[in-house]
């Protein structure tokens, strides 16, 4: 959580609890604890609905975090099988080719998970798998196992472009506005409930709003952070692309 949304978190909650002294000036508890059971009901039932609301939004993001983590792995993975393979196949086409794989997964971590942020990509990653692809496609078995290198490469080629694609697509994952709308609308509602309630000890009723609303608007901040899978504080790391280089053999 940055300070940004700390500020979010303290403005939030001297608002509620100015207003809450307003409206115990200007309507006393008296007259609205009158209304305590009806307000009790409904309460329930808008707390219910927009609980449920709330808990399917935090799981819809969580698991398209988790999505795009598995993708990314799955991502290096088919990179690590071109660079084995590549370690196979004579020169010049087998050194070309494995230096094509390093200089894509240092060109992905340095430059494209930056620009993923900003929902981006890099031109240069891009070209890098369409020579990776020239290259596997060039190559002419001579031999069965040849050829069994030739069908493993131009697999985990074609792996390496459907996830690269995925991955691209899964930066601009989003909760949708409208549902944005129901969720501001829902927080709105669901916390001026708590202000038809009147309780004859004014601290209390105080503290149990602002446990509330703090609560939600908490749950609110973490679905922001977690909006985008490569952004925020929870955003997706390059942590598969650095294993993949963190456990190469020495240079043949």
């Amino acid at each position: 959580m940055s300070w940004l949304d700390i500020g979010i978190v303290v403005i939030v909650l001297l608002c509620l609890a100015a207003a809450l002294k307003l409206l115990q000036r200007f309507v006393p508890h008296p007259v609205r604890e009158a209304h305590n059971d009806v307000a009790g009901f409904i309460f329930a039932a808008v707390g219910v609905l927009y609980a449920v609301l709330l808990a399917f939004v935090v799981i819809a993001v969580w698991e398209a975090n988790d999505s795009a983590r598995k993708t990314t792995f799955r991502e290096a993975d088919s990179l690590a099988g071109i660079y084995w393979i590549s370690r196979e196949l004579p020169a010049p086409l087998g050194p070309q080719l494995e230096k094509q794989t390093l200089d894509y997964a240092r060109l992905v971590m340095d430059t494209e998970w930056p620009l993923m942020a900003e929902h981006h990509s890099s031109p240069e990653a891009t070209q890098l798998v369409y020579g990776m692809r020239a290259g596997v496609f060039s190559i002419k078995p001579e031999s069965q196992q040849q050829n069994v290198l030739y069908e493993h490469a131009v697999s985990h080629l074609e792996n390496l472009a459907s996830e690269r694609r995925q991955r691209l697509n899964q930066v601009d994952d989003e909760v949708p506005p409208l549902l944005w709308t129901a969720l501001i609308a829902g927080a709105v509602l669901t916390i001026g409930f708590t202000f038809l309630f009147g309780l004859s000890n004014t601290l209390s009723h105080t503290l149990m709003v602002l446990a509330l609303a703090g609560l939600v608007v908490i749950s609110l901040i973490v679905i922001k952070e977690m909006n985008f899978p490569f952004t925020g504080v929870t955003a997706v790391k390059p942590t598969a692309f650095e294993v993949f280089l963190n456990r190469l053999p020495p240079p043949r």
